[in-house]
């Protein structure tokens, strides 16, 4: 079970909607997107009806912790308004360092109708877990505990039941700059597809090739970089190949500098043979020559990479 990390900006949205169809419902039993809301839109809306209309599991999270969608009221009459009689989704609920569980219990009990179960996510460390957990579970059904082995301890997992075990991480090798990835070229990524079974865990999550590190505002880059996810051929391992243009001195000419990243992208594509369904976008704007933006460039990267690892797995 593969349970990809969404942050619900519009783009990364879109992706999700737009692998619905193609990637996710063929691939329904081993798939369900985790959805992280950082604004309140009607793309947010369009997504949930779209993954509910196909039968597709999911979470989202109702106490997201960035972006400036705070309003946990909101994001269930979102829900709400957009599964109908669906169900087959979860609630998520981050437990973090500052969470308030009685409140947070209290908020869940307004909103019972619309919660089938719950997925937490472990974010923390609590001496009590056990103790708390039962206090969810006297008035909802616990499906997944989403373990984020970066902010719990190494055993942590060993807490809960195996059957509800999703281990989370961020694999991405972020840089600093864009321009940071000329000497990158390329990096390890995971090989949790492989031996997460082994390990204890029901599924596995991860930050995609987006990585978990989280910006609110946008801003006119120095350099390019596309960043493509591929398994390595002798031992399935996912790496990541970071295309970066060359002409980085100043921010101007973006639709340029993306030209330049995607003569690399094609280039390496046609001499591998690596192909996706992101690639075939790729290639039309490569021989059109049109730059759609950079929100598409981290859309096209998301789609990549869940089409990979459903493929791996």
């Amino acid at each position: 079970m593969y349970q990809p990390y969404i942050r619900g900006k519009q783009f990364e949205l879109i992706g999700i909607r737009e692998l619905t169809k193609p990637v996710l419902l063929p691939n329904k039993e081993k798939v369900s997107p985790i959805i992280e809301p950082v604004k309140d839109s009607s793309t947010l809306k369009t997504t949930i009806k779209e993954l509910a209309s196909n039968d597709i599991n999911f979470t989202v999270v109702v106490n997201p912790q960035v972006g400036t969608f705070k309003d946990t009221n909101a994001i269930f009459n979102a829900i709400s308004s957009s599964v109908g009689d669906y169900t087959n989704y979860q609630i998520g609920v981050i437990f973090h360092n500052r969470i308030d569980h009685s409140k947070a219990i209290g908020i869940l009990q307004q909103y019972a109708k619309v919660i089938p179960a719950l997925s937490i996510i472990h974010n923390a460390v609590f001496d009590n877990i056990s103790d708390v957990l039962k206090s969810y579970q006297e008035h909802f059904a616990i499906r997944y505990n989403v373990i984020n082995l970066s902010s719990t301890s190494r055993r942590y997992f060993r807490n809960f039941e195996r059957n509800t075990l999703i281990e989370l991480d961020d694999y991405f090798n972020a840089q600093t700059k864009n321009a940071d990835y000329l000497q990158v070229d390329e990096s390890n990524f995971s090989e949790e597809h492989i031996y997460y079974k082994e390990e204890g865990f029901e599924g596995f999550s991860d930050y995609l090739s987006i990585g978990e590190e989280y910006s609110e505002t946008g801003f006119l880059p120095y350099a390019v970089a596309i960043h493509l996810s591929y398994a390595e051929a002798q031992t399935n391992r996912i790496k990541v190949k970071h295309f970066v243009s060359d002409s980085n001195d100043d921010t101007s000419d973006i639709a340029g500098k993306f030209a330049e990243a995607l003569d690399k992208l094609i280039a390496w594509c046609d001499q591998t043979g690596y192909d996706s369904i992101a690639i075939s976008e790729f290639r039309r704007f490569h021989e059109n020559g049109h730059f759609p933006g950079l929100g598409t460039l981290k859309k096209l990267s998301l789609m990549n990479h869940i089409d990979l690892v459903l493929k791996l797995i």
